[in-house]
């Protein structure tokens, strides 16, 4: 996997180890960021993050700041090291998602979230979305293909298939 643009563009990045994570493809990750738009000086929630591909890719995209969000050691470990090799800052919490999100106060501009495609509790995500998006800020889902997430609270912007995974784009 490689960082698709922005100041790291080119450089490439470790992904966990084993089958239980399933790193967003460079091509998903380039369709997120240009249904996304420019993301310079964004604060940005990762979740499920894995490798940390889509944070990393929006801090080289010019992202202030990014937090990753990961229930998996080595995932966190994976993320920690990416982002020691790229020299960006970030802050890593080795936590389920759902109880990151309950205890967070930040607000953000850009939340990604690319839980288990076997997921499908958004209902118990959305609460806690709504509440951490900032005001003009967006929140892209990745899915199966066949999955159209639906959060509560939120209004879907767009939603598109690549391949076998689904983009869906919200906001307030």
């Amino acid at each position: 996997m490689r960082i698709i643009a922005g100041s790291h563009k080119g450089r490439r990045i470790a992904a966990p180890k084993g089958v239980d994570t399933r790193p967003t493809s460079d091509f998903v990750r380039e369709a997120a960021f240009n249904l996304v738009g420019p993301v310079d000086g964004a604060t940005v929630l990762d979740l499920y993050a894995g490798s940390g591909a889509l944070g990393l890719e929006a801090l080289s995209r010019g992202a202030e700041r990014a937090v990753f969000v990961d229930n998996s050691r080595d995932a966190c470990r994976t993320i920690g090291a990416n982002l020691e090799k790229l020299g960006l800052r970030g802050t890593v919490l080795c936590q389920d998602a759902e109880r990151a999100l309950a205890s967070d106060r930040g607000r953000y501009d850009l939340i990604l979230a690319d839980p288990p495609y076997a997921f499908t509790a958004y209902d118990r995500l959305a609460p806690h979305l709504g509440r951490l998006l900032a005001p003009d800020g967006v929140v892209v889902v990745q899915s199966p293909a066949a999955l159209e997430p639906v959060v509560a609270g939120l209004t879907a912007r767009t939603s598109r298939k690549y391949g076998s995974a689904r983009l869906t784009l919200f906001e307030l």
